[in-house]
């Protein structure tokens, strides 16, 4: 009964805090809704929000999204509706100084005019003025903004968390003088190699699928409201996806309308299509400061995140450009505390830090002039030890790359097997492919980016080695590659290669991981995902231009993890697993060098895997190690 009296007290606390804000937010600001012209003609809507108080001149801050910045119109009472966006605590934070906040429709989507297209490739040199993109819709946007907003100081920043994120970098990639200051957060940048809905030429089925179904339902005409939802026959997701059989399977549920998907379906390499659409291609001669922000256990745009920053880094050097990563799922910066995933903590409110200390500061120096610009170049929280380190460049100057040599009876060290003949084998079965987690769900958890590993360390088909436990830390602070010897009974196969941090058999969380909320989970003995990546390895050595395996040649198949910040404990132990299915996670590969996106149900079958540890083929995983 207590339980329940300070459930309910909570609950209301933080309702009336809404509620309160929500009010606050009416009675000081007034919206305006404008349909502005860009330079082929098209009208992009846009939602501006006021603050009454005109005694000073205010910046603006603007979100472009694809999803919606509606509600549109006023209510029943003749009264205008205001985004709920607007009462979230890091939107406060700007409202309570004055700030222009702007929200808008991207092209093609909801109440703006044109037609959309995903992740819509930049057009570096523009001719006429129907060569438009989200850069230069961007520009025109920000033009208009500038000359007509009243009470505006003529400064603007631009950001946004996933698309939006996307949306953010396009901005930033217009260089409108007004524009001053951007932050892409988990910018979809790479869709082939990292983001969404694929990873290393593998495709993310479960997201994709529950994605397309709805986003990609097409829009004739400007509308406030689209879409659909897919009525999934049961709750089980692997399950349901397993029984859909090959890809081409999906058209029936998809039907014939969702162009995106259709495309995904015709370009299964790395061609123009892919490569014209990858975001970090143009960055050049950036000229607003820059602050990209992503999560270490972001299911989404992880990779996108650290790759944009290090674009800018190598493309535009003179660029302001910064880097903030913390223990956070997809968009968990503004969502949540941060003081847990899953069943990990981090001892903090890392959310809280993010806002009050890295982002507003950011934003009200570039669009205010208010307070200095002392953010550190990198800022990354490592996960393991719980502890924010501000770095002078990412990955840090004092990261070496040393390689940990897989053995057999499941051992792992830092010397080269002598073995003249040594491997691991297990087979890959597509028809009970590795599950991505223990647990039964429908939709693809944040969580797992964290779960405990030991279900998957107990299946036949999953190979397992670790040291023994560490004498002293290990940090890790960069890009993981794995370097792998492997041979192959079929012509293909995917590679999943999992870093795992194992906890002492007597571990429990004591004061220094302390955090409101969270799990009481036992954690003795747990092994921790700290990153995991898949490898399409018909793409060992091109993307563009795939390559069928020789079945029983030993072939070399090296990949890259995306970037770790995370320390390994004293008593720890470094595991990593192996194995070639991440289902549904990722579609089933079906182990033969033919059309996945085509393919029949017949085609898949299973493989006989090898992984070699021996003196003349020694797999090994690089680790960025930070050093004193």
């Amino acid at each position: 009964m207590k339980v329940f009296a300070l459930f309910f007290s909570l609950f209301y606390l933080t309702v009336f805090a809404q509620n309160a804000d929500s009010a606050w937010v009416c009675n000081n600001y007034t919206k305006q809704e404008v349909m502005i012209t860009v330079r082929d003609g098209k009208k992009i809507y846009t939602s501006i929000y006021c603050p009454k108080n005109t005694t000073e001149k205010h910046p603006m801050l603007m979100m472009r999204t694809p999803y919606s910045s509606g509600p549109y119109g006023k209510d029943a009472n003749g009264k205008d509706q205001f985004n709920g966006r607007l009462y979230a605590t890091h939107w406060i934070n700007y409202l309570k100084e004055n700030y222009i906040m702007i929200i808008q429709d991207v092209r093609g989507r909801y109440m703006s005019e044109g037609e959309y297209a995903d992740v819509r490739p930049f057009i570096e040199n523009k001719k006429t003025k129907n060569d438009v993109d989200e850069a230069s819709d961007s520009y025109d946007v920000i033009d208009w903004l500038v000359k007509n907003v009243a009470n505006n100081n003529g400064n603007i920043g631009v950001f946004g968390i996933s698309y939006p994120g996307f949306y953010s970098t396009m901005a930033a990639l217009s260089n409108h003088p007004a524009l001053k200051a951007v932050s892409p957060q988990a910018p979809v940048t790479e869709w082939f190699i990292g983001d969404d809905f694929h990873h290393n030429g593998a495709f993310a089925l479960m997201d994709g699928f529950q994605f397309y179904y709805g986003f990609g339902v097409p829009r004739p005409k400007p509308v406030p409201e689209y879409g659909r939802s897919f009525k999934f026959p049961e709750k089980d997701n692997y399950s349901f996806y397993l029984k859909q059989g090959a890809l081409k399977n999906y058209k029936k549920l998809m039907g014939d309308s969702i162009k995106f998907w259709n495309k995904l379906m015709d370009h299964p390499n790395y061609d123009a299509w892919w490569q014209a659409r990858d975001a970090r291609r143009a960055c050049k001669n950036v000229k607003p400061a820059m602050l990209t922000v992503g999560g270490t256990f972001d299911a989404e745009d992880c990779y996108g995140a650290w790759n944009l920053y290090k674009a800018i880094e190598k493309q535009s050097p003179q660029t302001n450009n910064k880097l903030v990563m913390g223990p956070w799922s997809h968009g968990g910066w503004h969502r949540g505390s941060g003081a847990y995933l899953g069943n990990v903590r981090f001892g903090e409110n890392t959310s809280a830090y993010f806002q009050q200390n890295l982002e507003k500061p950011f934003f009200d120096f570039y669009l205010k002039g208010k307070g200095k610009d002392n953010l550190a170049e990198a800022t990354v929280f490592f996960s393991g030890e719980n502890k924010w380190k501000q770095l002078e460049k990412w990955p840090p100057a004092k990261m070496e790359y040393k390689k940990f040599y897989l053995d057999k009876d499941h051992g792992m060290s830092m010397e080269i097997p002598k073995h003249a003949s040594s491997f691991s084998k297990y087979t890959s079965d597509p028809g009970k492919p590795v599950p991505y987690t223990e647990d039964v769900h429908l939709r693809r958890t944040r969580e797992y980016m964290t779960d405990d590993q030991r279900f998957a360390a107990r299946r036949t088909d999953v190979l397992v080695f670790e040291t023994s436990p560490l004498n002293n830390e290990l940090t890790l602070a960069g890009t993981v590659i794995a370097d792998l010897k492997v041979s192959l009974s079929t012509t293909d196969a995917d590679f999943v290669v999992k870093v795992i941090d194992v906890f002492p058999d007597d571990f429990i969380y004591d004061s220094t991981y302390c955090c409101k909320g969270g799990p009481e989970t036992e954690m003795a003995g747990y092994q921790m995902l700290v990153r995991g990546e898949i490898m399409r390895a018909r793409f060992r050595n091109s993307f563009e231009k795939p390559e069928a395996f020789t079945p029983g040649k030993t072939e070399t198949v090296k990949f890259e993890l995306p970037d770790v910040a995370h320390t390994f404990k004293k008593g720890h132990k470094l595991m990593i697993q192996i194995q070639s299915s991440w289902f549904p996670l990722f579609d089933r590969n079906p182990q033969q060098f033919v059309d996945i996106y085509k393919c029949d149900d017949k085609d898949f079958v299973p493989c006989d895997i090898k992984v070699f540890h021996q003196a003349d083929a020694a797999s090994c995983i690089l680790l960025p190690v930070l050093g004193n």
